[in-house]
């Protein structure tokens, strides 16, 4: 009978840069779109169809003694491959609980900083899918913002923090992933916060998040400044946290930019994105710090497992910053944009209220990588 490994203890062991050594039992097409990724991994593919009697095509690739995860999509062949090299010999095999489905879904919490005048703000790290959300917390309340739509987390975090959820924000619709802050919302009776313009066909009730119109958390402690920042939606509004914290949304990340095209409008919006990243947020102080909705690679974790950057050095080194005129970034951002995320129109329907798949279709959907960004 192999071992298992959770989800949770991959994701510390990856945080902390431990030595990790895993084998991607699914099709290769399914590997080279999507794979755990992390500075102290080494991972090998080999399909599960050619480990099902025996594992000669993991000779000289695998030693015997060696730790080995073993991944698959849902944790079904991983066990069966796990158990296979066992029989073969292999003495240290664990298989990945519930597999990439799994990993998709589990959040880190990693803490940002304690604020000036108290309070806390925290970072979850979807490491299986590049999202990021994020937790204000001061004088037993809390402010969630673009939650994932695994809501137990926050809840429990919450809890854990002795602290009530009273609000939830969405920095604008969300494309790439079903969003979790209405629920959240509704789960802890706080209010649900989202840009009117990007809520034009929603179904349901929200407060507006809005420039002018700050949100509180605790009595007098942590203002959460809305910022109007278009461009990756037309709605898409920034957060300054503690005036010191930027939190951008799909707007800025820190190796790219926000992409303008998921809801068909790129011409469009292009020039918003820009008016945004080379106008708006060049009046802000350099000295922000940025903390984004996705990332895109490992090594934009920090050695504390956080994502984070200064606004100014992201202006010297951000390859999407650095484009001389309109028409360098209007090229540059229409001619690198990578492959629509799966299934982003459905997931736009679900975060508008239009439909409500079962959880399982939900899963379903949010498969495969993050592309929220342009590939500057």
């Amino acid at each position: 009978m192999s071992q298992s490994i959770a989800t949770k203890e991959l994701a510390l062991r990856i945080v902390n840069q431990e030595e990790t050594f895993i084998l991607d039992v699914r099709n290769t097409d399914d590997f080279d779109d999507w794979k755990i990724e992390g500075e102290s991994v080494e991972i090998i593919n080999e399909p599960y169809f050619n480990l099902i009697d025996e594992v000669d095509a993991l000779a000289g690739r695998i030693n015997k003694n060696q730790e080995v995860i073993v991944v698959c999509a849902r944790g079904n062949s991983s066990k069966m491959a796990a158990e296979t090299m066992e029989e073969a010999g292999f003495t240290n095999v664990y298989d990945l609980e519930g597999g990439m489905q799994a990993w998709s879904q589990h959040l880190e919490p990693v803490k940002i900083a304690d604020l000036s005048e108290g309070g806390s703000l925290y970072q979850f790290v979807r490491l299986g899918k590049g999202c990021l959300s994020y937790m204000a917390v001061s004088e037993q309340e809390a402010a969630v913002i673009d939650a994932n739509r695994m809501t137990d987390v926050y809840e429990r975090f919450a809890q854990e923090k002795g602290v009530t959820i009273k609000h939830t924000i969405d920095t604008h619709l969300h494309a790439d992933h079903i969003s979790g802050s209405r629920q959240l919302a509704e789960n802890t009776g706080g209010s649900y916060h989202l840009p009117p313009k990007d809520a034009g066909e929603v179904t349901f009730d929200y407060k507006p998040l809005e420039e002018d119109h700050d949100i509180t958390v605790g009595n007098t402690t942590i203002k959460v400044h809305p910022l109007y920042s278009p461009g990756h939606t037309i709605g898409s509004t920034s957060l300054i946290i503690d005036q010191q914290y930027l939190l951008t949304g799909d707007i800025l990340f820190l190796k790219s930019i926000g992409r303008p095209d998921l809801a068909g409008k790129a011409d469009d919006w292009v020039g918003d994105l820009r008016e945004t990243l080379y106008s708006r947020y060049k009046k802000l102080s350099d000295e922000l710090i940025v903390l984004p909705a996705h990332y895109s690679s490992v090594e934009e974790l920090g050695e504390d497992g956080s994502v984070q950057a200064k606004l100014g050095d992201l202006y010297q080194r951000n390859a999407g910053l650095q484009a001389e005129d309109e028409q360098s970034f209007r090229d540059m951002v229409t001619e690198n944009l990578p492959p629509q995320p799966n299934e982003h129109e459905t997931i736009r329907q679900t975060n508008m209220g239009k439909i409500n798949p079962e959880v399982e279709e939900q899963r379903e959907m949010e498969t495969g990588p993050n592309r929220c960004a342009v590939n500057a």
